[in-house]
């Protein structure tokens, strides 16, 4: 298998017909064009690219448009529908279980069934919940929970929590969604988080959001504010570097020679947005992941495949077996 075949899409996302009638007459993301979407049309599209198995994941705002026993029960659904497509296309789909947050007894009550019954992939969390980035205190026991379990866990940035925040009537999916991430695993490193919990399986989206430009920038905390010398993580790059970063609508010249500094070859994953993003982006990261100059060939096939097949041993052991 080449270093451009076979490739593992770990930011590939489903739309689910009983969430679509869910989220009918809501907004999902402000401004964003809702699209269609058919397992049909996701295989398709993998075919075109080369694509040998994509990762589901349900988008922002996940099922945090509902509230209580209705959201419990959204999120069920979703990953027993993942579960479905697995057992119908086990070679390829995998899945990340989405979690009824911010209720999290409910959340860890899914995780175990969306793990041990369902046998899923791993899991997919939002940047927030509420005004609550991950890492809030109240996310802990969740993500230590899912630390001692071993799965990865796939960070999908949410529309900013803050109402007033001005946008510029520009949807927030447009840049806003790279800041959200950088809050997120901003809240982790500084609340410490990210210490207590060094083997925490983190991938975050769209090449980190701005972390790989502002990493060093990122360590000058206590230097501005002397009250941040307590809360500084004890390496910040070395903990971002222990993230793991996909490249969905980053696959350009200007994000992977920065992230590919920050993060190295073995922590940078493979990822097309689609069906947000449409065809047609699937294509043009594909090639600007085949095409970028600053890896060798055994660093395009790790990227490509071997990461996220050591992270989803699950679905490693599918792709084997067939």
């Amino acid at each position: 298998m080449s270093a451009t075949s076979g490739l593992i899409d770990i930011h590939h996302h489903a739309i689910p017909p009983a969430y679509a009638a869910a989220l009918r007459g809501r907004v999902a993301i402000p401004g964003v064009d809702y699209p269609s979407w058919s397992p049909e049309e996701s295989l398709a599209v993998m075919d075109r690219h080369g694509i040998e198995a994509a990762v589901l994941s349900i988008t922002a705002p996940g099922v945090t448009f509902l509230e209580g026993p209705d959201a419990r029960r959204m999120a069920r659904e979703v990953n027993e529908y993942f579960a479905g497509l697995i057992r119908a296309h086990p070679t390829r789909f995998g899945g990340f279980a989405v979690l009824p947050l911010p209720d999290v007894a409910a959340a860890e009550e899914e995780l175990a069934y969306a793990l041990d019954v369902l046998e899923l992939d791993g899991v997919g969390l939002l940047t927030s919940y509420g005004n609550r980035y991950l890492g809030d205190p109240a996310f802990e026991s969740l993500l230590a929970g899912i630390t001692e379990r071993g799965v990865a866990v796939h960070v999908h940035p949410m529309t900013p929590p803050a109402r007033d925040l001005e946008t510029f009537d520009l949807p927030p999916s447009l840049y806003e969604f790279t800041f959200e991430t950088t809050r997120t695993v901003m809240s982790l490193l500084f609340n410490g988080v990210l210490d207590r919990l060094p083997r925490l399986r983190l991938i975050t989206s769209h090449a980190g959001g701005t972390l790989p430009f502002l990493a060093q920038r990122l360590t000058y905390g206590p230097t501005i504010g002397a009250h941040l010398k307590d809360r500084a993580p004890a390496d910040l790059i070395g903990s971002l570097g222990r993230l793991h970063y996909d490249i969905a609508m980053s696959a350009t010249e200007f994000a992977l020679p920065a992230l590919t500094r920050l993060a190295g070859t073995d922590h940078i994953l493979f990822g097309s947005d689609f069906p947000f993003m449409p065809a047609a982006h699937t294509t043009e990261n594909t090639e600007g992941f085949r095409a970028h100059a600053g890896w060798s060939e055994e660093e395009r096939a790790a990227i490509g495949r071997t990461n996220a097949l050591r992270l989803l041993p699950a679905l490693a052991q599918r792709l084997a077996a067939a």
